[in-house]
């Protein structure tokens, strides 16, 4: 449920940033002298929590970590992985760095040090998993208008994502127009374990972003970091596909959700009809 499902990361002095097969894709496309330099990934186990939930017979096996790192510890980032049932391999599958590290919520443990996988879907929370889904899209569709603000607190993600909408639908003042919309989600699955006040839950959403101009005869052109889906030749229209991951602690009691963290990758870019942008 990552972007891609296999991911790169480059940590020096602190989690900053996560390379997905779609980075790469896009990293291809670009000149050479554009491209990032990436050096292999590693994590300090010393600084490393690890919450290992019991499971049942033929449930998928994975557990979760939290690692941190920079001079007080002051970046954290959770890392979720499963063991592929075929290979026996141990696969990451989404990675997400929390704004604070302070607002992860305490996971419960057992007397063996075990956490508790929590049915992130279950309606004993607050906010179940399709819901919270639904809410941090619309923070990016319209702002938080609909559900966004109502079911999420104004936490620094949740402000970060509305920010996104607030900028991106008058980047072209009068000439164009930008629209996000919710996707049929690419993964669905999600991992839960138990906290003091509910759950911390770690998901995936997808969006689109419709850019369309307003006037016939007007084109866009592709900016660098689209040209791996797009080449260059303009359109008066371009669908975007982002696949995200998204972090909440969800309580079990009515109240709002709050986002923690979340990611998004370019995962799929199109061009679109003439008469899909008028």
């Amino acid at each position: 449920m990552s972007q891609d499902r296999a991911l790169l990361d480059t940590v020096e002095g602190g989690p900053r940033y996560a390379m997905s097969l779609a980075d790469l894709k896009q990293d291809q496309a670009l000149p050479k002298a554009d491209r990032e330099t990436y050096r292999p990934w590693a994590y300090d186990l010393a600084a490393t929590d690890l919450y290992i939930p019991r499971l049942g017979a033929g449930q998928q096996r994975w557990f979760a970590a939290v690692t941190r790192a920079g001079s007080k510890q002051q970046h954290a980032r959770v890392l979720i992985l499963t063991e592929n049932a075929t290979s026996k391999t141990w696969e990451m599958v989404a990675t997400i760095d929390l704004d604070d590290p302070q607002d992860l919520p305490e996971i419960v443990l057992d007397e063996d040090g075990y956490a508790s996988a929590v049915d992130a879907a279950s309606k004993s929370l607050a906010t179940p998993v399709g819901v919270l889904r639904s809410a941090v899209v619309d923070n990016f569709a319209t702002g938080g208008d609909r559900t966004g603000r109502k079911l999420l607190a104004p936490t620094e993600a949740a402000r970060r994502q509305i920010k996104v909408h607030d900028e991106t639908a008058g980047k072209f003042g009068p000439k164009g127009t930008t629209r996000f919309a919710p996707a049929q989600a690419e993964f669905t699955d999600a991992y839960a374990l138990k906290t003091r006040m509910g759950a911390f839950v770690v998901f995936s959403h997808t969006h689109t972003q419709h850019d369309a101009v307003t006037s016939p005869g007007l084109r866009i052109v592709p900016e660098k970091p689209d040209r791996a889906w797009l080449g260059t030749s303009p359109s008066p229209a371009f669908t975007y596909r982002f696949t995200c991951s998204d972090a909440a602690a969800v309580p079990d009691a009515p109240g709002r959700s709050s986002l923690l963290g979340y990611g998004c990758r370019r995962t799929d870019a199109q061009a679109a009809a003439p008469s899909t942008s008028l």
